[in-house]
């Protein structure tokens, strides 16, 4: 055989043995992939036959719950009578068994979604309540009553009994400095003005008492305050008083007293300056 023979041989032996190579691959390729489909139909047969969890008892009732009117009734009258909240075990304490409560609470709070009290959860507990739009009428303004402290009482005294005083002079009295608010409050409720000042060197303001203070206290004038024997039978004074102690005859007489200035010291009160007490200030008016 010749040599071009020997080559033709050859190259047919080559490409016979790479079709045999080829066909074996497409083999293998053929058989992995019917494993794999195999392998893929036995898990779907795992997960289509594997059991189904147990559904839990709430489940269970929510399923099979047929909403009864007569159950939000009886809901109805335990949340109105309650004094605070209730929960559900509260309420399953008292009405029959069987009862889904989510279903039930939901259907009363739509009943009252647009009544004059409406269902609230607060937490986990149910309670009655005013429409927020309707709270204006749970409010009442009424007058607070508030007690004059000592210090304030004793002011008092001392500006009914030595009208016109000053604030000097009140201080020399008590003995102790006079806080500016204590004044302050005793003229806000009108008890208290200021007369105008008093004729020496710096015109200090000085203060009496009003008809307001005369009508709270049953007086026709100032001159029909107590003497020293009505306060001694009130028990309001100690029996063995020092020597030289008397109760001044209170006067409510201009003398000593510009009244022009009257007017513009009550501007500047009103105006603020003297509104606000100082911080820190000795006493307190009010208890």
């Amino acid at each position: 055989m010749t040599e071009g023979g020997n080559a033709a041989v050859a190259l047919e032996a080559d490409v016979d043995v790479e079709e045999a190579v080829l066909d074996e691959e497409v083999a293998q390729s053929e058989a992995a992939e019917e494993t794999l489909a195999d392998d893929t139909n036995d898990v779907a047969e795992e997960v289509e036959t594997a059991p189904e969890p147990e559904p839990s008892e709430l489940e269970k009732l929510k399923a099979s719950y047929v909403l009864d009117l007569e159950h939000v009734r009886m809901a109805e009258a335990l949340l109105f009578a309650a004094a605070e909240p209730l929960d559900e075990r509260t309420l399953s304490d008292r009405m029959p068994d069987g009862i889904y409560f989510p279903a039930v609470l939901e259907q009363l709070k739509k009943d009252y979604a647009k009544r004059g009290v409406q269902l609230l959860q607060v937490g986990n507990k149910w309670t009655f309540r005013t429409a927020p739009d309707l709270s204006y009428l749970m409010e009442k303004e009424r007058v607070e009553m508030r007690r004059l402290s000592r210090a304030g009482i004793e002011t008092l005294a001392i500006i009914a009994y030595h009208q016109p005083v000053t604030r000097a002079e009140i201080e020399e009295i008590r003995g102790v400095t006079v806080s500016k608010g204590t004044i302050d409050v005793l003229m806000e409720i009108e008890w208290v003005r200021m007369r105008g000042r008093k004729r020496v060197p710096g015109r200090p303001v000085l203060y009496g008492t009003t008809d307001a203070f005369l009508e709270h206290f049953g007086l026709e004038t100032v001159k029909d305050l107590p003497g020293m024997d009505e306060l001694k039978a009130a028990g309001l004074l100690d029996a063995r008083l020092p020597p030289g102690f008397s109760v001044p005859m209170p006067d409510d007489s201009p003398d000593e007293i510009d009244e022009d200035d009257e007017d513009e010291d009550s501007d500047q009160l009103f105006s603020g300056d003297l509104a606000v007490p100082f911080e820190g200030e000795e006493d307190e008016t009010f208890e």
